[in-house]
């Protein structure tokens, strides 16, 4: 038996039934925001629900931290070590090394010009990319010469006057 080719016919067949199908998408578009809105106001409820319940706990976490970090330090010299171990957890003090750049662009712009001048150039971040807006600007032979192409398509779009449709319903 011979394949048959089935032709895709478009389901709509004037403008009237696409105008029918915008309305449909816009009535669905409005019931999916109030779905969500709703969801929304549910999941803030809860979240300061349970900050409410939780806020008790955390207060009380935070004093016995503070208390147990002031023991600790008063009896730093009983740690075997830098660390105490106990039923119920470890305590102690551990080295923290941090360096401090300036926030002044002039700081660091002298900061980097130093460790060029060292040749630290592995403590440099440097990170460079392709600004593709600004390569669109270029003609289409110049962009081809660097290595690139220009795609080109009529791309299909839709927006619904959901606004039209709500002060309807109001």
């Amino acid at each position: 038996m011979a394949r048959k080719r089935i032709k895709n016919q478009p389901v709509l067949r004037n403008w009237a039934e696409v105008d029918a199908a915008l309305r449909e998408i816009a009535e669905k578009e409005i019931q999916i925001e109030e779905i969500e809105g709703e969801m929304n106001r549910q999941i803030n409820g809860i979240k300061i629900s349970a900050g409410l319940e939780a806020k008790p706990l955390q207060d009380r976490i935070d004093k016995l931290g503070k208390d147990v970090k002031e023991f600790v330090t008063e009896h730093k010299e009983e740690l075997d070590g830098k660390t105490m171990t106990l039923n119920f957890g470890s305590v102690g003090f551990r080295l923290s090394t941090s360096v401090i750049i300036p926030k002044a662009k002039e700081k660091v712009a002298e900061i980097i010009k130093s460790l060029k001048i060292r040749r630290m150039t592995d403590c440099i971040n440097v990170v460079e990319t392709v600004n593709k807006e600004v390569l669109k600007k270029y003609g289409e032979e110049e962009i081809i010469k660097v290595g690139a192409r220009l795609k080109k398509e009529d791309v299909f779009w839709y927006e619904t006057a959901r606004e039209k449709l709500k002060d309807m319903h109001q």
